[in-house]
């Protein structure tokens, strides 16, 4: 069967026809839709868990017990879930493991670009890197062979552009992979350091095992052309060379790690110039540097930052061009050979990268901006607007709410990663004391409270902190997409579950002082900040109201009396898309706004009402 996939759906079914019986995930883009789509198929075992270490420490639970299992994240996930992923090195598996990277170069949705392809090196596993759909899908199926065949767990490594992009897929039939047995094997499994010593010896002979099984696979193939310049690449840089360079040579590699050294080697001796396109850091280029070659990599191609087709032409193909335009792509000829007296060191290169990024987004110039702001109607506002209001220290977290941070709320200060609100905002109260503490409070949504906010809140009942925590809970995972979590009573299959309780978890913690307010009320909230933030002892304050956007029906509209209105302009520092100025007065735009009424709290002249409300 043939048919449009993106990369996540690719995946999912390639994991599928592989015979996969449990995934595990916790929501994260550019990884969600994998989950979303395995929860499709009736075979498979596909749950949301509380965070990425416990969806990895499932899947291997799963291997162990003689089943096909997945775990899939987004990049920063991979750092949750790096504990059992370096012991799982050591341990190998029973039924083939797929650990799934998806990473986010350009920072589309994450804090950080990092590259995760150091992980397969750091723990020694193979890493595939596709660069289609097609290729998804088959390098899903064979890493669950390579895992069994090796012993190991496989890494794949998706991007944003391929876990997100639809590309042409044939996909196959289910291989009905029989459970493996179980079999007690503490030798293997219990990672006491006497055992750990033999296993890393394990992992050693597993590696060069690997190397010569990198020489041979079709992964990794060259496709020759021009012999005076090739190129070594992979993953999406792959399709940009292919589209800015059709003249030369490439090395496109499908398993980035362990590297085929003899391959590599033979084809950089065979060319003429040769360079590295990869996106982000310089993984493969500093390996082939290691082993002598004469390659160019990041000297010309930025490590900072989305790769394209055009900055792939300013930069390696500028050299090219210089050499022979018939090499560089026609549309892109003019774009390489404009920048090539321009190349020549890493100042260069990011002047080229820039000039790139400026071409491919540029936009009409009478198109306002659109900075990101929270949904009309959305909970989290009136938060943030008391907390500005009250000129409170913000420490807060990974969500949708990450946007209080920015104008016109701009009542966040901090942001470190999933669940450190509470630690940061403990360190603030010893570095400064109780005094300072009494101005702290931190801010963490519902999914994220249960990911890793509550060993935090422990973190601060057991060392003595009086902070106060405020969980605004709206009911589901809303910035990925609304994914269910433990505290939304269901699974990933959309089936009823027992729903936590975030009140008892604060009390079972230790917190004494636990109340719940509604996000819509700002002068319930502004009390609750106000006493709990004043009270010598730890707090939480749960802020709730689901989703705007979980609403099935709209509530009543807002309008401004244009003859009440003062034109002060109070309103618009919630920060509402459905609010503006027109002239000298503001507007409701009744098509966005979601009635949430804050804009009636804190107009000073009662000139915002309801749509068909009397204005006397």
């Amino acid at each position: 069967m043939r048919e449009l996939l993106i990369g996540n759906h690719a995946l999912a079914r390639g994991a599928w026809e592989a015979g996969l019986r449990v995934a595990a995930a916790y929501p994260g883009t550019p990884s969600t839709e994998i989950i979303e789509a395995l929860a499709q198929y009736p075979e498979v075992y596909a749950e949301w868990a509380p965070n990425e270490k416990v969806a990895l420490e499932v899947a291997i639970g799963a291997s162990i017990g003689g089943a096909r299992s997945l775990a899939a994240m987004k990049h920063v996930g991979v750092n949750v879930a790096a504990d059992p992923l370096m012991t799982l090195a050591y341990t190998g598996v029973n039924a083939g493991l797929v650990l799934v990277s998806a990473d986010d170069p350009g920072l589309f949705s994450s804090q950080n670009e990092q590259d995760n392809r150091f992980y397969a090196r750091m723990a020694q596993i193979p890493c595939l890197e596709p660069a289609d759909s097609q290729e998804v899908r088959d390098m899903t199926r064979l890493a669950f062979d390579l895992s069994e065949e090796f012993d190991t767990p496989v890494m794949l490594r998706l991007t944003t552009r391929i876990a997100h992009s639809y590309s042409p897929v044939e996909s196959g039939e289910r291989q009905e992979i029989p459970l493996k047995d179980y079999v007690k094997q503490p030798a293997k499994y219990v990672m006491l350091p006497a055992f750990g010593k033999v296993r890393h010896r394990a992992v050693e002979e597993r590696r060069q095992k690997l190397l010569t099984y990198a020489e041979t696979t079709p992964l990794n193939r060259v496709e020759w052309a021009d012999l005076r310049v090739g190129v070594i690449t992979a993953g999406v840089a792959y399709q940009y060379v292919k589209e800015a360079l059709p003249g030369v040579s490439v090395l496109k590699l499908g398993l980035t790690y362990p590297l085929p050294e003899k391959l590599v080697r033979d084809f950089v001796n065979e060319v003429g110039a040769c360079y590295v396109v990869e996106e982000l850091e310089p993984f493969l280029e500093d390996q082939l540097r290691a082993l002598g070659l004469p390659v160019t990599g990041k000297a010309l191609v930025p490590r900072v930052d989305e790769l394209s087709s055009i900055i792939v032409a300013q930069t390696v193909g500028a050299r090219v061009a210089a050499m022979d335009p018939a090499m560089v792509a026609s549309d892109l000829a003019a774009v390489a050979l404009s920048g090539a007296g321009a190349m020549g060191g890493q100042g260069a290169c990011e002047g080229a990268h820039l000039e790139a990024k400026e071409a491919a987004a540029a936009a009409p110039a009478d198109l306002p901006g659109r900075p990101p702001l929270m949904c009309p109607g959305c909970p989290h506002r009136g938060v943030f607007y008391v907390l500005k209001k009250l000129g409170l220290v913000v420490a807060g977290d990974i969500g949708c709410y990450t946007l209080g941070a920015t104008p016109p709320l701009q009542a966040m200060d901090t942001c470190i990663c999933m669940g450190a609100s509470l630690g940061v905002s403990m360190g603030l109260e010893k570095a400064r004391g109780a005094e300072f503490a009494r101005r702290v409070v931190g801010v963490i949504g519902d999914s994220t409270f249960l990911h890793s906010g509550m060993t935090g809140l422990l973190e601060m009942v057991y060392n003595g902190g009086t902070g106060t925590l405020i969980i605004l809970d709206n009911s589901t995972t809303a910035m990925t997409g609304h994914q269910d979590h433990p505290g939304t009573g269901y699974t990933a299959s959309h089936q009823p579950a027992p729903k936590a309780d975030l009140e008892q978890i604060a009390r079972a913690l230790g917190v004494h002082r636990v109340r719940v307010v509604d996000s819509y009320d700002l002068e319930a909230v502004e009390r609750a900040i106000q006493e709990e933030t004043a009270a010598p002892e730890p707090s939480v304050i749960i802020v709730r109201r689901p989703c705007a956007l979980l609403k099935r029906e709209k509530e009543a509209v807002y309008t401004v009396d244009p003859e009440a209105c003062l034109g002060c302009r109070y309103c618009l520092d919630l920060g509402c898309p459905a609010l503006s100025f027109n002239g000298e007065q503001a507007v409701i735009d009744p098509v966005q706004c979601n009635g949430c009424g804050l804009c009636t709290q804190v107009c000073p002249n009662e000139a915002i009402r309801k749509a068909g409300e009397d204005n006397e």
